[in-house]
């Protein structure tokens, strides 16, 4: 049983190209250096000694930036490629993060956030692109699974290591340590991994053939993708929960120490990374995109659901986090696989983007709205109204994958 089931774990990190490979190194190395985010409020109220609100501007500030990063980096991809943007968005979005360190006033705070996150974000619709190019249809669900591991296996580093050096050396440091990360990964991406010319075989790579539906010029033409990208913005807001008003909620009701909410937010990155890959790898070939997208969005809402069901205690915490990382797993990662399904070599950077800007604005919106409810109305009803979001998704994801079966393909 051990041994099969061991074979089936090595099994789902088979078959990947080595850029896909490289490609998850250099997300690794960039996100074992993210200290800037994770603290940056911490620093601009307990260094610079800015009030919540004054801290809350320049968070929107980085939300907005993040927007119009995503936009930016579709555009340059479909114009220069996706190569180029990855390696300038890194190298200098590490400048960027430096000179950070620099701004002391609110106003040339929030300006040099705006810059470096829009620099910064403009690495995603690209890196998205590069996936589609070095993964074939058979293991691009993996592919991002893969890139997803990295990344949660840097978040356990960075932040961690960020505390211990904004304790042990000071704050300034972080700005340093983060931007030189960037500049690193950025450096072993240029020397390490090679672009691929796309040429007219890429197509039968990706098993378009003649007979498909011809792919849209314009992302806003494609009112399918838009449809869909609705329910994506939904089941954002639903999910980010868990990076606002859920570890104010344990805090405030559940009544658990500050140890404990960050033994429970690990426990997310820890079982994404152990069963993510083969998780996938047995149940992508066994059921369409589509339905997986639309259970995993179910058990996102159920996930905060349960603590009206049974009680603001520890066990329905922990409860909480499992449900809610069996749905992330089950949703995100397909759901970049079929945006990717809309896409062509020719607009795969403006769909990405739109993609990626829902994704950035999902993050604005769901902070705002979480705080609302919770202290209009009451946790109850926050976890009551995210439940009603994510059977609309349900319901919306189900409705998009009936008739676009270009667009909700099974993976296999």
């Amino acid at each position: 049983m051990l041994n099969k089931a061991f074979s089936v774990y090595k099994d789902s990190f088979r078959g990947f190209s080595r850029e896909v490979w490289l490609l998850s190194v250099v997300m690794l190395i960039n996100r074992s250096g993210t200290m800037v985010i994770p603290f940056l409020s911490v620093y601009l109220t307990q260094v610079k000694h800015f009030s919540l609100i004054q801290a809350g501007w320049v968070m929107s500030c980085f939300g907005a930036g993040s927007v119009l990063g995503s936009y930016i980096g579709g555009k340059l991809t479909d114009k220069i490629g996706y190569y180029s943007v990855q390696f300038w968005s890194l190298f200098l979005s590490g400048l960027a993060f430096i000179g950070l360190s620099f701004m002391d006033s609110l106003f040339s705070i929030c300006v040099m956030v705006f810059i470096a996150s829009t620099i910064a974000d403009a690495f995603r619709p690209a890196n998205f692109a590069a996936i589609a190019v070095y993964s074939s249809k058979e293991n691009r669900t993996r592919a991002i699974a893969l890139l997803r591991l990295a990344i949660n296996l840097g978040w356990a580093v960075g932040p961690a290591a960020g505390g211990i050096i904004a304790a042990q050396l000071g704050y300034h440091w972080l700005f340093w340590v983060d931007g030189l990360t960037c500049m690193s990964a950025a450096l072993y991406f240029r020397y390490a991994l090679k672009e691929r010319q796309i040429t007219p075989a890429t197509n039968e790579e990706e098993n378009i053939s003649e007979e498909e539906p011809t792919f849209h010029t314009s992302v806003w033409k494609d009112h399918a993708f838009l449809f869909f990208l609705i329910f994506v913005l939904l089941n954002g807001i639903a999910f980010m929960q868990l990076f606002s008003t859920l570890p104010v909620f344990f805090k405030q009701e559940v009544l658990i120490n500050e140890a404990s909410i960050g033994r429970l937010m690990a426990m997310n990155g820890l079982v994404i990374a152990i069963i993510e890959m083969p998780l996938i790898f047995v149940i992508e070939k066994r059921f369409k995109s589509w339905q997986l997208i639309s259970v995993g969005t179910l058990l996102i809402g159920l996930s905060f659901l349960i603590f009206n069901i049974f009680g603001n205690n520890f066990g329905a915490s922990i409860a909480c986090m499992l449900l809610l990382t069996i749905g992330e797993i089950l949703s995100l990662p397909f759901i970049a696989t079929v945006a990717m399904a809309f896409t062509s070599n020719k607009n795969r950077g403006q769909y990405m983007a739109l993609f990626t800007m829902t994704y950035s604005i999902s993050h604005i919106i769901a902070p705002n709205v979480g705080m609302q409810l919770a202290e209009r109305f009451s946790f109850d009803a926050l976890w009551w109204a995210i439940m009603l979001m994510c059977v609309l998704c349900w319901i919306g994801f189900r409705t998009i994958g009936n008739r676009e079966k270009r667009a909700f393909a099974q993976v296999a």
